[in-house]
């Protein structure tokens, strides 16, 4: 669709700058953005009947019945976007940006199993209601990480702590303490994300990654989570977020690469 192509990194610009600064590949995507990250991603179980209410009509959650995403049916993902390029490598807007959002695992009317975005806060005002429409500018932003290793051998330790608010009421604060432990590198892939406001627009993330779970309940690796805290919910959230939440996984995403694509 045409609007689609007008959309490049969460921002409508004019035809021909939107046009030029993009990669047509054969298979017919065309490239919008790349970044490298840092996330840290919570694998959330919430209230069915509330998660209902983001989903399109014809849309269902796919909840894993075993794994490590046993009984997931929303993820919680901090992000860190630490560059963001245009395909000619000069950066995009700011050039990085801080952000949280909520997306859900599901199957479309076809049947196929993608990912949908129902919701987030943005650093970056630019950026909001963003590529999905259902971004919203955060007023209260404030993200710190920190990593020390001591001496003797010990574990290295890192903290991280998130404070997202919107000026509606919606926050998504996150304050946890690990033991950082060796992740797994992830075989490129392509992953498609949908808009919940939009469920015509889509687009295509070829993404590469390590990831670090280090907590999780049904897999039961050795926990090394010191101190954790999640407070969520308020405004839209509050439904969403009524207290009956249970976190079921702790994955610490080192590097994320990305690359964004239109179809």
């Amino acid at each position: 669709m045409l609007r689609d192509v007008l959309r490049c990194a969460g921002r409508i610009l004019p035809v021909m700058g939107c046009l030029l600064g993009s990669v047509q590949y054969a298979h017919g995507q065309t490239v919008v953005e790349r970044s490298v990250e840092t996330r840290f991603q919570l694998d959330l179980h919430v209230s069915d009947v509330a998660l209902r209410e983001y989903l399109p009509s014809g849309w269902t959650p796919n909840v894993a019945g075993r794994g490590p995403a046993k009984d997931a049916n929303l993820r919680l993902i901090f992000i860190d976007r630490l560059t963001i390029n245009g395909p000619d490598g000069r950066p995009l807007g700011r050039g990085s940006n801080r952000l949280v959002y909520l997306v859900a695992p599901v199957t479309d009317p076809t049947g196929t199993n993608v990912q949908l975005v129902i919701g987030g806060l943005t650093e970056d005002p630019e950026d909001a209601p963003g590529p999905f429409g259902v971004y919203l500018p955060a007023t209260t932003h404030s993200m710190t990480r920190s990593t020390s290793s001591g001496s003797g051998g010990g574990p290295i330790v890192e903290s991280q702590d998130w404070v997202f608010a919107a000026r509606t009421g919606e926050r998504l604060e996150m304050h946890i303490t690990y033991e950082r432990g060796v992740g797994n590198r992830r075989a490129p892939r392509e992953v498609r994300y949908y808009s919940a406001q939009n469920p015509d627009f889509f687009q295509i993330s070829s993404q590469e990654q390590v990831l670090d779970i280090l907590r999780n309940v049904t897999t039961t690796p050795p926990d090394r989570v010191r101190e954790f805290s999640l407070t969520v919910g308020g405004g839209s959230y509050a439904e969403l977020f009524d207290g009956t939440e249970r976190v079921l996984s702790w994955d610490n995403i080192i590097w994320i690469n990305r690359s964004v694509s239109l179809p």
